[in-house]
């Protein structure tokens, strides 16, 4: 066996020790990607907001502390939703945050990858990239129609991450998107979907439609938007929870944490993080909203506006 597939599978042993499934592709390959969201952007199949949306966040260049990319890995980790209350004169009020939204993995699967190769003296670092365009493409994943991505054996209760490396890690494949068989006969998500955002007529997602991206906002909610239509705390769970394919995964929702009525007010109000009891802060974190107050305070609010 050569010295590249030996540390290849050395990667994937540690990864799938720890629950991750993962691939690997060349760096040459993130051009690929680029020009797929230009295409799609030159194509006007994306909204201007969207586009500069993902211009921002999105980086394909080599960085300057890592100019010797060779390899790019894509993982997935399975995660629950998470049920978080809020108390609220005297009464419980459930949430739901997806999956997705679960980042304290990101670090994880980096360490674990990090424990291969830095003995070997190679290096690890985060990539910015389409996630989700990745993992189709480099077959650990298939689209939903919907445009979410499944991973076998997590549906789309999972969580993506990407992670550049100057290892040499042979390719696993690389392919055209594919979308799951099921998606063929199935409309249940087009049919659910309650701002059109899943179209009939083409693959791609009105990204403009959706919901998600609109409370990943921190901007005002369009006055289209019906207020019913909220159903999580951040990102959205319809299209997901009426999907066959997850059928196995719905219901997976793990009881994460509670705020009591001083706590929901100072979130409601929007009151600095420093300003809020440690005990407060911890929740925030392990929720994984510390760093979003605005957004939080935002969507309670919006979220708890539709049921009165």
């Amino acid at each position: 066996m050569r010295n590249e597939d030996l540390l290849s599978s050395s990667v994937s042993a540690r990864l799938n020790e720890h629950g991750f499934a993962s691939r690997f592709v060349s760096f040459e390959h993130v051009r690929e990607l680029k020009d797929a969201i230009e295409k799609a952007h030159s194509e006007q199949l994306f909204d201007e907001e969207f586009y500069r949306y993902l211009s921002s966040w999105f980086d394909f260049a080599a960085p300057a502390e890592l100019s010797d990319i060779r390899s790019v890995i894509i993982v997935a980790s399975t995660h629950p939703a998470l049920k978080v209350t809020f108390m609220l004169q005297g009464q419980p009020h459930e949430t739901i945050i997806p999956p997705t939204y679960t980042y304290g993995t990101d670090q994880e699967a980096c360490d674990c990858i990090t424990e291969v190769l830095e003995p070997r003296g190679y290096r690890v670092i985060t990539a910015k990239v389409p996630e989700k365009l990745l993992a189709v493409r480099s077959g650990l994943a298939k689209y939903g129609k919907n445009n979410i991505t499944y991973v076998e054996g997590m549906g789309s209760f999972h969580r993506l991450a990407a992670l550049y490396t100057n290892a040499p890690l042979f390719e696993q494949s690389w392919q055209e998107p594919r979308m799951l068989d099921q998606c063929q006969t199935c409309s249940a998500c087009v049919k659910k979907c309650p701002s059109g955002a899943i179209p009939s007529d083409r693959f791609l997602l009105r990204a403009e439609k959706c919901l998600t991206f609109h409370n990943e906002s921190e901007a005002p909610f369009p006055e289209w938007i019906d207020p019913s239509w909220h159903n999580c705390l951040i990102g959205c769970m319809i299209c997901q929870n009426v999907c066959p394919a997850n059928k196995p995964f719905i219901g997976w929702i793990v009881d994460e944490a509670t705020f009591s009525e001083e706590e929901t007010d100072l979130i409601l109000r929007d009151a600095p993080k420093e300003n809020l009891p440690p005990e407060t802060q911890e929740k925030l974190e392990r929720i994984n909203m510390l760093k979003d107050s605005k957004l939080l305070s935002r969507n309670l609010n919006a979220l708890l506006n539709a049921r009165n």
